[in-house]
């Protein structure tokens, strides 16, 4: 159904309540999420972005029945994801030759996804496109935000920005604005959505956040591709993203552990005891990395100033839930925070020293040789734990 967005732009997208897990499998959305797509509908009718291919027909149809779709004048692909571009063959099939504008990385990608030479249109930075009525479409590569085939695209004479994945975030709603919607839920899907995907790309958002901010022009209205749209102060989320950028961390260890048979739990919670003993302010988050959701997992780390990682050794190395949320933390490439490393072990005890290093490897501060445990911790040992995450925070 079409929603009033700005003068004569409307939301025509797809609202995915049943959506649990995007990316594959690689990133889990308990609130779902949309395919924000928006008709512009001046002297040219532009369609901005599209929906996912599950939904191709359902949006097409859409577009048929309003109207909308025999008034096209062309499209903007703002990223070639699929999530985006899946309905793009459809609408094509039923309109071809339409053109299609996006970079020049655009192009490389739509062709390699959907293996087929539409009528492209190639875009760069500071390019622009009148599409009457006063009004105006200026397009700004924005690679890695976050493909390299990224670009925003301005709405000059309405003031906003059509900004693709930056600035959103996945989360279902029917309220299709900022200020309508519960602000905790919201908040913390943003943070959660970039931590996940834009963390390693930061610097990049820095600098093309300064370039955005340097164009001087207004920006009243913000309207992402996933999620709500920010038209209630949407430079607020643009500060966030600075703020995010700059190697982020608040007052918060997270501590990531696996266990066979709870001893290393009982060292996890022995330490979150010392830290909270040691520096009460300090907000502590314990994860059994084997039951929590690793995007959950990986939020917290986000906002954490430290890490403390624990497994029992195993096959002279760790358990898997535990290697596999380190790599996803090495790609992730965080900045400014420390870590160490526990766990119990039996006859040989390799897993602690090969955490330090995965998490020397990944980029943290490593403070001191750990905690390693023969067997199942008594009570010295689990004061030895305390011990570590009094000196940790001391």
């Amino acid at each position: 159904m079409r929603r009033k967005v700005k003068g004569n732009v409307d939301w025509v997208g797809k609202i995915d309540w049943e959506l649990k897990k995007f990316h594959g499998s690689e990133y889990s959305t308990h609130r779902g999420s949309s395919y924000n797509s928006y008709v512009v509908q001046e002297a040219k009718t532009v369609l901005i972005d599209g929906v996912w291919a599950p939904f191709a027909k359902e949006f097409v149809d859409n577009l048929e029945a309003e109207g909308i779709l025999a008034k096209l004048d062309f499209v903007v692909a703002n990223h070639g994801e699929v999530d985006h571009s899946g309905s793009l063959p459809e609408l094509l099939r039923r309109r071809p030759g339409l053109p299609v504008y996006c970079t020049a990385k655009g192009v490389q990608s739509l062709k390699g996804l959907y293996h087929e030479d539409w009528n492209f249109q190639v875009v760069k930075t500071g390019d622009s496109l009148d599409i009457g009525n006063g009004k105006s479409l200026v397009f700004v590569e924005a690679p890695m935000l976050h493909w390299p085939d990224s670009m925003f695209t301005y709405l000059a004479g309405e003031a906003l920005l059509f900004s693709n994945d930056a600035f959103g975030q996945h989360y279902a709603s029917e309220r299709l604005f900022n200020d309508l919607v519960d602000q905790d839920e919201l908040w913390a899907e943003c943070v959660k959505y970039y931590a996940n995907i834009l963390t390693p790309f930061s610097a990049l958002v820095t600098r093309k956040i300064a370039e955005v901010l340097a164009l001087g022009v207004p920006v009243e209205m913000i309207a992402p591709s996933h999620g709500i749209i920010w038209r209630k102060d949407p430079l607020q989320i643009v500060t966030k993203y600075q703020a995010w950028a700059a190697d982020y961390q608040e007052d918060r260890i997270a501590i990531l552990y696996d266990s066979m048979w709870d001893g290393t739990r009982k060292l996890a919670e022995g330490i979150a005891q010392g830290i909270s003993q040691a520096s009460p302010s300090t907000k502590v988050v314990v994860h059994n990395v084997a039951k929590t959701d690793k995007n959950d997992v990986i939020t917290d780390v986000f906002r954490s100033k430290a890490i403390l990682a624990g497994s029992p050794t195993v096959n002279r190395g760790i358990l898997n839930a535990m290697a596999g949320i380190l790599e996803e933390i090495r790609g992730l490439k965080f900045k400014g925070k420390a870590a160490s490393a526990f766990g119990c072990h039996g006859w040989s005890a390799e897993g602690v020293p090969l955490l330090l290093e995965e998490l020397a490897k990944a980029g943290f501060e490593i403070r001191g040789e750990g905690l390693k445990v023969l067997w199942e911790p008594d009570a010295a040992a689990v004061e030895a734990a305390r011990e570590l995450g009094r000196k940790f925070v001391g």
